[in-house]
């Protein structure tokens, strides 16, 4: 298939509603002693990281793409958020990895109180201000900041990735940013979207332990230069040391020509000798990171 006929199929999509995913988490059950969380969809994922509550990247609309709901033009959902932002916790803080559609969405940030605190990449404030959002923190890579929440401080570092920021075709300004989220002794990756780098080995730190990665692991064909295929993403991760692995960007939209079952099956494959560390591949389900203790998943 053509890239041109790839796009058209993916905007002129005649399926009818999207069905829910297999699985639906419960926030209200997640301890404030661990690590917990789902990805509801595509990069979007709501944690508790020891009592903090964390959303990445939401994206709750039907169709990613610009427009005003529900004229987008763009793909539509394979199935819905496994939660929808009413069904969440308020979150603490929004970490927004750059400003593709299918990555920051005005539609579904709306959706939040505009005093939410959110971390968003270089030069991608304007997009969040113009809505009226006013807690907006800007990261360039190697920026830190320090966010005060009703359970304690969470230091959030940006990080370099291999990818792109503009969201139009001509705003190739902005910024683009994976994510390092510390908090007492512990520390999560969100990489937003990359392509392979060998970047993220400079998380690996003997002095303290990168607890997760949430990594993207779709797709990859044609746009290998983009995003990384998902045995890249667990060289990747390995690589940063992490303990706990969960992909992230699949499943949801259709973006690439590879089939939609195939980044989840061979992310299996490459974690075949260490399944343990691999948790919560499917969309929904939740994954539990218990402090200095081996990873499991629901």
């Amino acid at each position: 298939m053509s890239r041109i006929n790839f796009i058209r199929k993916m905007i002129f999509d005649g399926r009818g509603t999207p069905p829910p995913p297999a699985a639906r988490p419960n926030p209200s059950q997640w301890r404030d002693e661990a690590i917990t969380g789902s990805c509801l969809g595509h990069s979007t994922v709501f944690m508790n990281f020891l009592g903090v509550r964390i959303l990445t990247d939401p994206v709750f609309s039907q169709r990613v793409g610009p427009g005003i709901p529900p004229f987008i033009l763009g793909p539509k959902r394979y199935f819905t958020p496994a939660l929808a932002p009413r069904d969440l916790p308020a979150p603490d803080v929004i970490v927004l990895s750059h400003a593709h559609f299918d990555h920051f969405d005005v539609w579904s940030l709306r959706k939040f109180p505009r005093d939410t605190s959110v971390v968003t990449a270089r030069a991608t404030s304007d997009l969040l201000r113009c809505h009226g959002f006013k807690n907006v923190h800007e990261l360039d890579w190697g920026q830190t900041t320090t966010i005060e929440t009703r359970n304690g401080p969470l230091r959030v570092t940006g990080l370099e990735v291999a990818h792109w920021g503009a969201r139009m075709m001509r705003d190739d300004h902005r910024g683009y940013n994976g994510y390092l989220l510390e908090r007492a002794g512990h520390a999560i990756c969100f990489a937003g979207d990359t392509a392979y780098t060998e970047a993220f080995a400079r998380l690996n730190d003997p002095r303290r332990p990168l607890d997760l990665m949430l990594m993207p692991i779709g797709a990859y064909n044609p746009w290998i230069r983009a995003h990384c295929s998902p045995e890249e993403a667990a060289a990747m991760a390995r690589q940063a040391g992490a303990l706990a692995f969960v992909p992230i960007h699949h499943e949801t939209f259709k973006l690439s020509s590879e089939p939609m079952e195939e980044p989840a099956a061979r992310i299996r494959a490459a974690y075949a000798h260490e399944p343990t560390r691999l948790l919560a591949v499917r969309t929904g389900e939740t994954f539990h990171v218990p402090l200095h203790v081996a990873a499991t998943a629901d």
